[in-house]
């Protein structure tokens, strides 16, 4: 049976099986001309191929390889997507998605990280693109995911040193000349400031670097000064591709360039002035710590009170580069916090950057059990109007939005994801009916895939993907059959637990 058959089968036997359903309070006409709607993954969580064709280890090769998750895995085979991209195309133009955003591994374009061009890498990137444009959907590129080639982390520590500037300058140039002609949409760097505070703060993260009693389990690092210097040479290098890019290639390509934050919606514990005052300082440190550059030319002047010497200053011509490198914000939204002061730091330079932001922050949870995401839509257009009020209204694609569930869950019981996915998505409408520039929204992830922190044990993919079978096969979840009928405007489709289902139980 052909995909598409497959996929409308399932549609008509959803609406004979699942009953009532709670009318979609709008639908995709309420949104903006223009306005696109997709799904996202990244290179290492959904390719597999970890070890063919040229491509070489990156860093979170070797962080996955070694044991150190729960269920010990690693994205050697993942989702498989090297070999299976044109199934998994099939799969985007049925659900009626407008564009896909991937991430290019740069230790399968280039395996040393600068240099030779691998032909595989190059064959396979051009196969993905040229298969997204035939069938209509626009690539989104993030050239950077966490996933910095190895080579050049044991050469000279990558995003510590100033010389990946140059790297990162080069691996862009080659994937704008080669690429740039059918992408419109780059992305330099993803959550660049939660990979510098996971790889060198607490060291959750690739390259795992930090320093007791603020991480563990790290082999080297210091948790005080890293992440200002990483952080510092990642704005460094998505200045200098972005100026690449707008003086080669844009005028001619017709594209945009960005970078992506993770941004949380932080609101204070309490009304108390100190937690109203922390809450502005954790907002500098998690979203003014890299937008500010972008936007202003330099760090916010509350992080360079607190921090001092520890943060690393701008020449002019730096922040000159840097101001208006981005022609829009990715913003990563999942999760609202509230914050409050912290009594307990000291004001001394042996603070690591957390304690730096002299602040604490608490999920809200709302009842939702330990280990899910809370559900405060309301969290979406705060974000949204912060950087309106703020940050002068740049444009923003919402760039990774989406809801886990247990590595057991069943194809229909994910009405949960269901109702997370619309409540902010209605959110994130309102903010742009209130004048936020908001131009796109992808939900992670398309795929089931790895996940950094879980492996396979959490599963955010619109398609279950059946890892215990041979050829990985795709299963479309209750929520890619909603998406796709909201995608193609049908307001019909609602939000509430199905009473029966004929796709009731995942293979196992």
């Amino acid at each position: 049976m052909r995909v598409s058959s497959k996929f409308l089968l399932l549609s008509l036997l959803a609406e004979v099986c699942f009953g009532k359903y709670t009318p979609t309070k709008f639908s995709r006409n309420d949104f903006p001309s223009g306005f696109v709607f997709g799904a996202g993954t990244s290179a290492y969580q959904v390719e597999g191929a970890a070890a063919e064709d040229g491509r070489t280890p990156s860093i979170w090769d070797t962080f996955a390889n070694s044991g150190k998750l729960p269920d010990k895995s690693s994205g050697n085979i993942a989702s498989d997507e090297y070999h299976k991209y044109k199934e998994d195309v099939q799969l985007m133009k049925e659900m009626g998605l407008d564009a896909y955003r991937f991430s290019i591994a740069w230790s399968r374009l280039l395996p040393n990280g600068r240099g030779a061009i691998n032909p595989k890498g190059l064959q396979y990137y051009n196969n993905l693109i040229n298969e997204l444009i035939s069938n209509g959907i626009q690539p989104h590129v993030t050239l950077f995911h966490y996933d910095i080639p190895q080579a050049l982390e044991d050469e000279y520590r990558g995003w510590l040193s100033p010389k990946i500037v140059k790297d990162f300058k080069e691996f862009a140039d080659v994937c704008f000349r080669e690429f740039g002609d059918r992408v419109s949409h780059w992305t330099t760097l993803n959550e660049a400031n939660i990979f510098v505070i996971g790889g060198y703060d607490s060291g959750i993260f690739p390259p795992k670097r930090c320093s007791y009693p603020y991480g563990f389990d790290c082999t080297g690092g210091n948790s005080s000064l890293e992440p200002y210097m990483a952080g510092h040479n990642c704005l460094l290098a998505h200045a200098a591709a972005a100026t690449l890019y707008k003086k080669k290639y844009q005028a001619k390509q017709h594209g945009l360039i960005g970078l992506s934050l993770l941004v949380y919606w932080l609101t204070p514990l309490t009304n108390s002035e100190d937690d109203v005052r922390a809450t502005q300082r954790a907002n500098d440190f998690y979203t003014g710590w890299f937008v500010n550059p972008l936007v202003f030319g330099d760090y916010p002047d509350t992080m360079k009170k607190i921090a001092g010497p520890k943060i690393p200053s701008f020449t002019k011509y730096q922040s000159k580069q840097l101001m208006g490198s981005s022609d829009f914000i990715g913003v990563n939204h999942y999760r609202s916090m509230n914050v409050k002061h912290s009594q307990n730091n000291q004001m001394t330079s042996q603070r690591d950057f957390l304690g730096d932001m002299f602040a604490e922050t608490i999920e809200k949870r709302d009842g939702t059990p330990v280990g899910e995401f809370p559900l405060v839509p309301s969290g979406m257009q705060g974000v949204l109007e912060y950087f309106k009020e703020v940050y002068g209204n740049p444009p923003i694609y919402i760039h990774e939005n989406g809801y886990s569930t247990p590595s057991n869950e069943t194809l229909d019981d994910d009405t949960r994801r269901v109702t997370y996915l619309s409540e902010y998505m209605e959110s994130m409408l309102n903010a742009i009916r209130n004048g936020s520039d908001t131009r796109g929204y992808f939900i992670w992830s398309f795929l089931d895939c790895f996940e950094l922190f879980n492996g396979y044990q959490s599963r955010y993919g619109l398609y279950y993907v059946d890892f215990k079978d041979k050829d990985l096969k795709r299963y479309p979840k209750f929520s890619a059959h909603w998406y796709s009928n909201f995608l193609k405007g049908n307001k019909e489709i609602g939000i509430v637990k199905p009473t029966e289902s004929p796709n009731s139980h995942v293979p196992q």
